[in-house]
């Protein structure tokens, strides 16, 4: 459920992170509102790179896609979806192989005590 933690802690907690990752997973609109209304500023500067695979038989691609959507209407600009045609489940391998992951991380910042 490591996917639907990331969407559902980073997302609470956005004044938290600079950054987050969800791989595979999904969440509840109501965190996005709720995170959109509490901490605006926190959310709209908060990176997210949400990956998944295509062929995924344990969470439908819709999860995550859903999520995506909903935080670019919500105004997050810094929004990228990676989907992975011919991946199933395991999208995780892949992406932590992936260098241009950690060089993303490493171009956002959180000034400390968050937004």
């Amino acid at each position: 459920m490591g996917g639907y933690g990331t969407w559902k802690f980073g997302l609470t907690h956005a004044e938290k992170f600079a950054a987050i990752a969800p791989i595979c997973g999904g969440g509840d609109y109501i965190t996005i509102l709720l995170s959109s209304r509490e901490k605006p500023e926190a959310l709209k500067t908060l990176g997210v790179w949400a990956f998944h695979g295509a062929k995924d038989p344990v969470v439908p691609l819709d999860e995550s896609q859903r999520m995506v959507d909903m935080l670019k209407r919500t105004g997050v600009n810094d929004v990228k979806f990676t989907v992975y045609p011919e991946a199933e489940h395991d999208s995780w391998t892949r992406t932590y192989q992936n260098p241009e992951l950690y060089e993303w991380f490493l171009q956002h910042r959180r000034a400390a005590g968050g937004n």
